[in-house]
Formats: structure tokens, C-alpha cells, sequence
């Protein structure tokens, strides 16, 4: 949570914003709602020469996040990850649309 003037915001793991500037009873419930799960979720990455590519969430730490091609856990596979400094917008790193 991020304290904004008499009030708090909700703080997602990706650096996102989830709330407007609301009570600490409101903010924390909103992150204990949101849980861990959107990161287990399907994501794209902008990729430098424009296009999107599948990926999922493999590490977040307090400056950066890691994700890595998406494989569909393909043993065999090559293991490709990308950095990307938190926060990470959602013109960065978005969820997968279905």
C-alpha cells in the first residue's frame, strides 16, 4: 500500500494500482481479494519490435519482474526470459485476453 495524502492505495505485486485513495481497511481488503493468483495468469510482452509475445510471470522481486516465454510446459522447450523494471504497465505487460 502507498500512503497518498489522508488515505492509502492498493499496490498490486506488478507495481499496478487497484484502488483510488481509499482507508487502510479498504486498501488491505483489496489486496487480500486480489490474492496471488493473477500471477500464476497468462500474460503478453511488448517485445522491442512491436509485437506481443505469450508469456508467464517466473519471478517478482522489489525492482524487477521475470517472466519467460510461455512453453505450455513443454519439458524439451528452450527457456527464454525477459526483465522488466517494476511497475510494469499494462502497455508493457498485460494480461492475455481471452
Amino acid at each position: 500500500m502507498k500512503p497518498v495524502d489522508e488515505g492509502f492505495v492498493a499496490i498490486d505485486l506488478l507495481g499496478r494500482p487497484r484502488t483510488g485513495v481509499v482507508g487502510w481497511m479498504v486498501a488491505d481488503e483489496t489486496l487480500d481479494d486480489l490474492g496471488l493468483g493473477y500471477l500464476a495468469d497468462p500474460y503478453e510482452l511488448l517485445l522491442d519490435d512491436g509485437s506481443w509475445l505469450r508469456v508467464r510471470i517466473a519471478e517478482v522481486s522489489t525492482g524487477r519482474i521475470r517472466v519467460k516465454k510461455d512453453d505450455w510446459g513443454d519439458m524439451n522447450a528452450t527457456q527464454i526470459y525477459y526483465t522488466a523494471s517494476l511497475p510494469v504497465t499494462e502497455d508493457k505487460l498485460r494480461p492475455l485476453s481471452r
